[in-house]
């Protein structure tokens, strides 16, 4: 049986979301009971929370929705790479030593342990170039263990738009603390929200 590593946070009440998106929320539709035979919730969410995956539609008016995305660059070989404490920014001398035959999806762990019950205003993030320089090697998806590739105050979303431009795909809020660096199989499909700006997932590493 092949290890598995579940790189997904908790999704709960209190799940940390950007400032002014829409946090988790459940109620009881239906409870098990006398003329019940069922549990049944309903949830509000922004499709941001915990770890997920951005649609094109999330930074291009023109972009593809969660639904309609390709599932090829979520499913396949990927690599780990740890840039552990690196700063703001991801740069391209924090992950060079293990860019040698890269496979088409690269996630960079940056905390030793991931605040996923807390908002992290000082996120670190990619350096555009570094994104650009990944792109040049093949790869096709990155992700990142924070809320975004971009910095949180960002504006101008530099890193989002190199993704639009080179046609890479992304994951955020991935969980990587237990995951040593080196190649896995990496599982993390978008749901097919036909009209939604991203979509959450349940990531997952599998052993080679």
């Amino acid at each position: 049986m092949k290890r598995l590593w579940d790189i997904s946070p908790p999704v709960q009440a209190g799940s940390p979301v950007f400032p002014g998106d829409t946090p988790y929320q459940q109620q009881w539709a239906a409870t098990l009971g006398p003329g019940c035979p069922v549990n049944v919730s309903t949830l509000t969410l922004s499709p941001h929370v915990g770890a997920h995956a951005d649609a094109p539609l999330h930074y291009d008016p023109q972009g593809q929705t969660a639904g309609a995305l390709d599932l090829q660059p979520y499913l396949g070989p990927c690599r780990v790479i740890h840039a552990i404490d690196c700063g703001a920014l991801v740069q391209w001398h924090h992950i060079e030593h293990a860019v040698q035959a890269l496979p088409p999806r690269v996630l960079v762990r940056t905390y030793r342990q991931a605040p996923v019950d807390r908002w992290d205003p000082a996120l670190p993030a990619y350096a555009p170039d570094t994104i650009r320089r990944l792109a040049d090697l093949g790869v096709r998806l990155v992700g990142i263990d924070t809320a975004s590739i971009d910095p949180a105050e960002s504006k101008t979303l530099d890193s989002h738009q190199v993704i639009r431009e080179r046609g890479l795909r992304v994951l955020e809020n991935l969980v990587l603390d237990e995951v040593p660096e080196g190649d896995y199989e990496l599982i993390a499909l978008p749901l097919k929200l036909m009209t939604a700006d991203a979509s959450p997932v349940r990531a997952v590493l599998r052993e080679l």
